[in-house]
């Protein structure tokens, strides 16, 4: 492991330098002037995430292509592990706060009749934790399960007072006072679907391996009707793919946890992944990660296994949940500044942490460099740059912040098997251009949202762990505006002064100014039932797993 990680630490230095190198090129030209100076730190302080991103897609994209068994290639212990009957006992455990019960009971029964046909049903208790604090929905709750316990009435169901800690807290409470009898939980969400066979395969691999303390499953999106998690998930699919294939090779048995649909041995979970509050009393709200550095740091082994089969969640509907969920996340990976000097950490625990915080901290430096670049160009800074220079710094830019997405892309086109589960190559190249086209006009969205939110956090601009809209819907056009009228006039500001000041630097600012622009139509857009309906029609951007269920309804 070690001459992996010095391998990944050299391939970083290489691609943050081709980076750099192309920067200065771009800015140096007539000397360098303070505006330009600001622009390059700014750009420097995204080249960590950047190169990490371009590595993992190189990496990830070598190992699917030329490995038989990628996720046995990254983690050999695997190879050991065939799924058979499980001796040690299993509580499914699903954490939920006031959600719509049919779309939470109906992929638990699918995984209970999968565990049933499998003959391992009787080591399986599912277990329904529940913080909902409303009564009428609480009562809407317990009707539900009441009605699902007549099929499955191995079901436990709780529901807590006060949902203290949020989800970590429930989770803890859970395996204080209710998870006796059981070695190992299986950690869902209320969007997450399993199928018997994977769950049967991460058992077997935490039986195979006794020092596995957390086992997560690569994740995809499930089959989506708006337009919006559409598009995103077909992306994030296939980048995903490759970036966990690439990192589970260099950080091996010092992986991630995501937080659910994982495979969890309770004793070592319990004994150490424990969250105390932040020294200011707040609760730690990204906890996943830091459950699985504590546990590194004692000694129990964390793992990722890239294979995507029969694990899935759902996406965010539409832009501003979408949104909304980016803001939850940032709140707690920035918490992760409080918890860097922890005693005992690993190195890797360490650098996991820093990860996660340079996840949300490059949007800031990206719009700075967007603002000092204008403000350079308007001032007359410098000499104009060489047009093939700035071409190349934009391209190797964006083709290592999205190498994970493209590799994912070439691998199945590269593999006609994995190619006809998306419908053929053309099906997919149709889904693939799309998405890019999506993600142009999201990423300013996502971008310059971001950074509003980390410039008022240090002011008291946070938020709390809010219950989510999981259901599909559409965005009025006034709902739109009041969300997204900062991020248009920002978008017109920049650009309307680069045109009236320096035309030529307008046409190189245009993908991020015109981003915004476009924020408001995008966000009705991507949430029109009408659109949904002309994707879901085309079958654009359709998965493999809506695939096989339109051909399972036609037979």
């Amino acid at each position: 492991m070690t001459q992996r990680r010095l391998f990944l630490a050299l391939l970083l230095f290489l691609l943050a330098t081709l980076q750099l190198g192309l920067a200065a090129r771009v800015m140096a030209p007539g000397g360098w002037t303070p505006w330009e100076v600001l622009g390059f730190l700014c750009f420097a302080g995204t080249a960590p995430w950047t190169a990490l991103c371009a590595a993992n897609g190189l990496i990830g994209l070598a190992l699917l292509l030329l490995s038989p068994d990628p996720p046995a290639a990254v983690l050999p212990a695997l190879r050991r592990a065939a799924p058979g009957a499980p001796r040690l006992a299993t509580a499914i455990v699903i954490c939920i706060r006031n959600e719509e019960m049919g779309a939470v009971l109906a992929p638990l029964a699918r995984l209970l009749d999968g565990l049933a046909a499998a003959g391992a049903a009787g080591r399986f208790t599912p277990w329904l934790l529940s913080d909902t604090q409303d009564p009428a929905l609480a009562a809407a709750e317990e009707a539900a399960v009441a009605e699902f316990r007549r099929r499955y009435p191995a079901t436990r169901y709780r529901r807590r007072a006060a949902n203290t800690g949020f989800k970590a807290g429930n989770i803890m409470e859970f395996l204080d006072r209710h998870a006796q009898g059981a070695e190992l939980m299986l950690c869902l969400d209320a969007d997450s679907e399993m199928s018997a066979a994977a769950v049967l395969r991460l058992v077997a691999c935490m039986e195979a391996d006794h020092r596995l303390a957390i086992l997560q499953q690569l994740i995809v999106g499930r089959p989506a009707e708006a337009a919006f998690p559409r598009l995103f998930q077909f992306g994030m699919r296939a980048g995903m793919r490759a970036w966990a294939t690439g990192q589970a090779w260099w950080q091996g048995d010092e992986g991630p946890y995501w937080g659910h649909n994982a495979l969890i041995r309770i004793e070592p979970f319990r004994r150490h992944a424990r969250l105390e509050t932040l020294p200011d009393g707040r609760p730690i709200l990204s906890h996943d990660q830091v459950e699985a550095v504590r546990l590194q740091a004692a000694g129990w082994k964390v793992c990722c296994l890239p294979e995507e089969a029969g694990s899935l969640e759902g996406n965010p509907p539409a832009l501003p949940e979408f949104m909304a969920r980016d803001l939850r996340w940032a709140a707690g990976n920035m918490q992760y500044w409080h918890l860097l000097r922890l005693p005992g950490m690993t190195a890797m625990g360490f650098w996991q942490l820093s990860q996660a915080i340079l996840l949300f901290l490059g949007a800031p430096l990206w719009v700075g460099v967007l603002v000092f670049a204008a403000l350079n160009a308007v001032t007359g800074g410098g000499e104009a740059a060489p047009a093939a220079a700035l071409a190349a710094l934009l391209g190797v830019s964006w083709g290592m912040l999205h190498a994970p997405k493209l590799a994912g892309y070439a691998e199945v086109l590269l593999r006609p098997a994995l190619a006809a589960r998306y419908g053929g190559r053309w099906a997919f190249l149709r889904g693939a251009a799309a998405e890019l086209a999506f993600t142009a006009l999201l990423d300013p969205v996502s971008l310059f949202n971001k950074a509003m939110f980390l410039v008022r956090l240090p002011f008291g601009g946070g938020q709390g762990w809010a219950p989510q809209n999981r259901a599909a819907r559409g965005v009025g056009w006034g709902d739109a505006v009041r969300l997204l009228w900062p991020h248009t006039l920002f978008g017109l500001g920049v650009f309307g002064l680069l045109l009236w000041a320096a035309p030529g630097a307008a046409l190189w600012a245009l993908p991020f100014a015109g981003g915004l622009v476009a924020a408001v139509p995008f966000c009705v857009l991507t949430a029109s039932p009408e659109v949904s309906a002309w994707l879901r029609t085309a079958r654009l951007a359709a998965t493999p797993e809506e695939l096989a269920a339109g051909l399972a309804a036609a037979e």
